[in-house]
């Protein structure tokens, strides 16, 4: 528990993958005896898993947009959200604004820039995301959760600390749980996803990829799969016709279960997603969403396919033949699938939360931390401190 108790403000886009780090952080910090706001849009404020004790402030944010009109009206939002945040400051008084991108993330972290409140961003992915860029430059610290991030300019590395992607408590329970037997007698448990929203191509490729394996590893299959609702009754009738054992639905509430007993994993390669597989320890065949910004999935990938962790296959080439090529190669033989799962484990980065929670704290009364930083980036420490206290005295 800290000793002093101070205010915090955290600003996230109204999706998951920017969400579900913010809560965790709400929840550690809440821990620690602090007070913790959200500011977020409509979506933000009604998605499941937000906690109880975490308020909700919804600000205008505008998405930016080439269109002469809708670029007009964004700019308008996020003016208008800014002051909505500089209103929210002056009475919350927060010792620092967290951002964890998208759009509803600016106009908060430009009022608490005007207002002279320090500022964090934590980015998830292995790209800087649009939001985080636009804003890089003016805040005090960047919080990062791979070694390697693009689109962040070189000149920023100095104010990088390299933390990880808080995963959610339960999930990260399951870190000193060893991997799930698997023998050549044992089921072999699959557990599919595709994000929150699902994914139709895992829906029409898996089923059949599944059933092309070996007589050795198919017979033992026990599938978990998470669809779209509109794909239900198809998968089902596919599953069902090759005589395969699946359980399946549109929603999971026990994931974390789900993800304890599983021997691999198949599905897209968000954040959350990939800092769950590496906190757990699970290998993954990993199909990243190919309109996703930047192609950030793909880079998302990198580093779990470089240990051994994971395999990943591009859409345009995921059909069940390739599928149940990289299945085979990753689980025929039980030391091999057990390999790569320690090998994702080695990934991981399970004191994510408590580090970004310290360097949060960092901003409020105590000097700020040197001791978390990228590697290859000795100085960074010192740069920073310099650099705020010549904002300081500016």
């Amino acid at each position: 528990m800290s000793a002093v108790s101070r205010h915090y403000v955290l600003a996230a886009g109204g999706t998951g993958g920017h969400l579900i780090p913010a809560f965790a952080l709400a929840i550690e910090l809440e821990r620690r005896g602090h007070h913790v706001a959200l500011v977020t849009d409509e979506r933000g404020a009604r998605i499941p898993g937000k906690p109880a004790f975490l308020p909700a402030h919804v600000l205008p944010a505008g998405r930016m947009s080439k269109n002469p009109i809708g670029l007009v009206r964004a700019v308008r939002a996020i003016v208008q959200g800014r002051a909505m945040a500089m209103r929210l400051f002056e009475s919350f008084e927060p010792s620092c604004v967290v951002g964890f991108g998208g759009y509803p993330a600016l106009p908060a972290l430009l009022g608490a820039r005007a207002a002279g409140v320090p500022t964090i961003i934590h980015e998830q992915n292995a790209v800087l995301g649009r939001v985080n860029r636009l804003l890089a430059g003016r805040v005090d610290l960047i919080a990062t959760s791979y070694h390697e991030v693009e689109r962040l300019d070189p000149k920023l590395w100095g104010k990088v600390r390299l933390v990880g992607n808080p995963v959610r408590a339960e999930v990260l329970a399951l870190r000193g749980e060893p991997f799930p037997e698997f023998t050549e007698d044992s089921l072999f448990r699959v557990l599919v996803t595709g994000g929150s929203q699902g994914a139709s191509i895992l829906s029409e490729v898996v089923p059949d990829g599944l059933a092309m394996l070996p007589p050795a590893l198919r017979h033992r299959l026990q599938v978990t799969q998470q669809c779209r609702p509109e794909d239900l009754d198809a998968v089902r009738a596919r599953y069902a016709g090759h005589q395969i054992t699946a359980e399946l639905g549109a929603y999971f509430e026990n994931m974390a279960e789900r993800l304890a007993e599983a021997h691999l994993f198949v599905g897209r390669a968000g954040a959350s997603t990939i800092a769950e597989l590496t906190a757990v320890g699970r290998p993954a065949i990993l199909v990243p969403l190919p309109i996703a910004t930047d192609d950030h999935q793909a880079a998302n990938t990198a580093e779990m396919v470089k240990a051994g962790g994971a395999r990943a296959i591009r859409q345009d080439g995921f059909n069940a033949k390739e599928l149940a090529k990289q299945i085979q190669a990753m689980s025929l033989h039980p030391k091999a699938l057990t390999n790569a799962a320690h090998a994702a484990w080695n990934c991981g980065l399970p004191n994510a939360v408590s580090d970004l929670a310290d360097l949060v704290e960092s901003f409020g009364g105590e000097p700020l931390m040197d001791v978390i930083r990228m590697d290859g980036a000795p100085a960074a420490a010192a740069a920073t401190k310099q650099a705020l206290a010549r904002e300081n005295a500016e």
